[in-house]
């Protein structure tokens, strides 16, 4: 059993950051984050280091090169088998080890090629990574652009070395079916590495690559088949390895940069001669870094710990981690939603510059209450990409996305969950793509043929989702049918979601004028009411009859509840919460229940997911509330609603203490961080900000919480806001002041448990004075 209390396990290696807050001035944002945090737990695409935001390289050490979960860089283990420069969602490529070698030692280079390190001997943040491999005496160093990995090796003298190009076999979540090369001249090589399909990427997707030297290649050897030899000046095939021999053995340095795309080779190149055309390896490192403070230091603290502010920018960072680019610098991407993959064009500008790029992107499932805000606050800019982005997936393949990856739709998780990211995005003003084509692929999205009859990696058919049954009879039945179409058919959890998302469309139609499909929409976002179950008081699946789950145990996990259970799952209704208030028999009755569910699922830590445990999982998952995952990330910010916001300001705080302030490789998350989604939630609870229906409603309301720091000033984008910044005061915030007893707005006092987009837009200034005892008289502004 998971104990209470914040975990100590901090390692020694840490302590250097644990300085006077006098120290920390000095400091910029990048230098704050700390990028080994739960790096002991993460999946492929999660650690990251010598990339820069959203860039298409992410390269750094693998530890463990395949699989997608437990794999890249796993900080527990204890050699390097190679550095990759793709590490993202289902997509992997071009992995890479420098190496040191005896003129008779191929055979064995090219058996294993994998060297023992340290971490004493490691040095890692955001744009850089460092590290010595042991076996061969030499130091690594990694940094990069958006489309290139440049790598600076600093070996042994009287060595031979090269490098060896991973052309085949097992790379994180893909098999590499296929690979090939060609040589250039004495210092470029060029070729490709084929990603094989997955249960969740259909089809292949090509990573294309060309590599330059700075010195020239002494010969290239190719091992295929348990045997090496001189290598041809091209060739492709299956499961080969090459090793690019270079000359200069007593030549300490030797520079390497690696341009790559997902179109072609030459476009790999010009990549690479776009974004790197020189060898100056620090400039490019100090310009990686920079690009990080920039964006990171959109937001200011002040006050607090030196561990929360490396907390807090460590999550800040992780919510700009993942979801990579896959267009070239001139706009050209692989479009694999039709029959066949084709090459595109995104639109160019009046420069003929490309107006924004493609993306590989996981899952939406939760960014309501996560990316949403966080984004649209502090990065509109990036929401109006990823909604034109998402707009060139509809015009190609007839759907807007869920999470696309290779170019093509997964169908990940369920339901239509880019209708929240687009309404939010038109609610606070950014408008800078064609939102009536948006909503013409929104609302085809919520009905047959849409996002809505796809369960999750349903690539063939359009059956699993359910929302016929949602539209005929109100709910989506578990088990929808007696087959199993794709994943996560969960027909609670789908009607829940289904009802939010039809909401916030609604909320679209009413500011575009459709009056028609407003109350269309609207009607149908009542739909979760079918499910509450009056006799047990929790929502409960139904059957294609309209019968109840017989023996219904609102802890057991899944079983109608996508990654989650009906405890957890009967407060989703983020549009309606009144309406669900009302059900369970009043404000008071939902007050008592929630806070109950709190105090139970104290002594797990609020996480079914600890990785110190045998497996990884606390009590068969069976958790009254679980911030280990996406559906009860609102949890804490229900009690503003119910009329005791003192709730949420105590049960926020003491979640963030319990589950998101570590600052170790052992912990961070606790579950699965998703791309930035937890490192987005952590940021907002942080700041004491919330958006319960995801920001879609007119005017959207920011709601307050608990902020840990004294001061936090947010540096509004001028395309997008009136006013510069936005700045939050919490006046005698401690770990022990955590609770608001007065506010302020614009120097007006503030009643209601929330402001208003409209107040942040004017640069308006939220004043909270907190103090160590509930004011329950504030904030409890009635008919909201």
């Amino acid at each position: 059993m998971h104990m209470t209390g914040k975990r100590r396990w901090l390692l020694p290696a840490l302590l250097a950051g644990f300085l006077p807050l006098a120290a920390q001035e000095k400091q910029q944002p990048a230098d704050l984050v700390y990028p080994q945090l739960d790096a002991e737990n993460s999946r492929w695409f999660y650690f990251s280091s010598a990339a820069r935001p959203f860039g298409m390289v992410s390269l750094f050490p693998d530890n463990h090169a395949g699989g997608d979960w437990d794999a890249g860089y796993r900080y527990k283990v204890d050699t390097i088998s190679d550095f990759s420069h793709i590490h993202e969602w289902q997509l992997a490529g071009v992995a890479v080890m420098p190496v040191t070698f005896s003129a008779n030692g191929y055979a064995e280079l090219f058996r294993n090629a994998a060297s023992p390190f340290s971490h004493k001997n490691e040095t890692v943040s955001p744009g850089y990574h460092a590290v010595v491999l042991e076996r061969y005496a030499t130091k690594v160093e990694l940094t990069a652009t958006s489309r290139a990995g440049l790598h600076r090796y600093t070996f042994p003298a009287n060595k031979q070395r090269g490098v060896i190009f991973e052309l085949g076999g097992l790379l994180g979540p893909s098999n590499i079916i296929t690979g090939g090369f060609e040589r250039i001249s004495d210092r470029e090589i060029r070729g490709y590495v084929i990603n094989g399909p997955t249960s969740r990427r259909p089809k292949p997707y090509t990573v294309y690559f060309a590599a330059q030297f700075q010195q020239p290649i002494q010969q290239l050897v190719l091992y295929q088949n348990g045997k090496s030899a001189p290598a041809p000046l091209k060739w492709n095939g299956q499961q080969g390895k090459l090793l690019v021999q270079l000359t200069g053995n007593n030549t300490a340095q030797v520079l390497m940069k690696v341009g790559l795309s997902y179109t072609s080779q030459a476009a790999a190149a010009a990549n690479l001669q776009h974004e790197a055309p020189d060898w100056n390896f620090d400039a490019v490192a100090l310009a990686a870094k920079e690009e990080w403070n920039k964006l990171l230091g959109r937001i200011q603290l002040t006050g607090g710990s030196l561990q929360q502010q490396r907390r807090f920018y460590t999550d800040l960072w992780h919510a700009l981690q993942g979801r990579r680019v896959i267009s070239d610098v001139d706009g050209k991407w692989t479009d694999c939603t039709g029959a066949a993959c084709a090459l595109k064009q995104v639109p160019l500008d009046a420069a003929g510059h490309p107006r924004f790029p493609m993306y590989n992107s996981d899952s939406f499932w939760g960014a309501q209450w996560t990316l949403n805000t966080l984004w649209s606050l502090v990065y509109p800019e990036i929401v109006e990409s990823f909604c034109n982005a998402f707009l060139e997936y509809y015009k190609s393949g007839g759907l807007i996305p869920r999470g696309p990856a290779g170019g093509n739709y997964t169908y990940v998780m369920t339901g239509a969950q880019t209708t929240p990211f687009y309404v939010s995005a038109w609610q606070k003003g950014i408008r800078g793509f064609d939102m009536h084509l948006a909503y013409e692929g929104l609302r085809k999205d919520h009905f047959p043929g849409g996002m809505m009859s796809k369960a999750g990696y349903e690539h063939n058919t359009a059956k699993g989702g359910g929302v016929e049954h949602y539209i005929a009879n109100g709910y989506v039945p578990y088990p929808v049918s007696d087959t199993a179409y794709g994943m996560h058919q969960d027909g609670a959890a789908m009607t829940l979601e289904y009802a939010y998302q039809d909401w916030c469309l609604a909320q679209l139609a009413t500011a575009l004028g459709k009056t028609d499909d407003a109350q269309l929409f609207l009607q149908r976002a009542k739909n979760y009411q079918h499910l509450y179950n009056p006799h047990s008081g929790f929502i409960v699946p139904r059957d294609r009859a309209g019968n109840w789950r017989a023996n219904y145990d609102p802890l057991q996990y899944e079983h109608g509840f996508e990654e989650g259970n009906g405890a957890q799952w009967t407060w989703f209704v983020p549009h309606d919460l009144p309406g669900l208030f009302t059900l369970m028999g009043g404000k008071d009755t939902a007050i008592t229940r929630l806070n109950q569910q709190f105090e139970v699922a104290r002594q797990y830590g609020f996480c079914d997911q600890h990785p110190e445990l045998p497996g990884g999982f606390v009590n068969n998952k069976r958790l009254w509330i679980n911030y280990s995952n996406q559906p009860n990330m609102q949890a804490a910010f229900i009690f503003n609603y119910a009329g005791a916001p003192w709730l949420t300001q105590y049960w926020s705080r003491t979640v963030l203490d319990s589950v998101y302030s570590d600052l170790s490789p052992q912990f961070g998350y606790n579950g699965d961080e998703d791309q930035g989604l937890m490192g987005s939630l952590c940021v907002l609870m942080k700041m004491g900000l919330f958006q319960m229906n995801g920001g879609c409603e007119p005017d959207p309301k920011y709601e307050i919480g608990s902020p840990v720091f004294s001061s936090i000033t947010i540096h509004l984008q001028p395309e997008y806001y009136k006013a510069a910044q936005f700045t939050i005061v919490a006046r005698n915030a401690s770990p022990e002041n955590m609770y608001v007893q007065s506010a302020t707005v614009g120097g007006q006092p503030l009643s209601a448990f929330y402001i208003r987009q409209s107040d942040i837009n004017a640069g308006k200034t939220l004043i909270l004075e907190m103090g160590s005892q509930p004011n329950k008289h504030w904030g409890i502004q009635r008919g909201q």
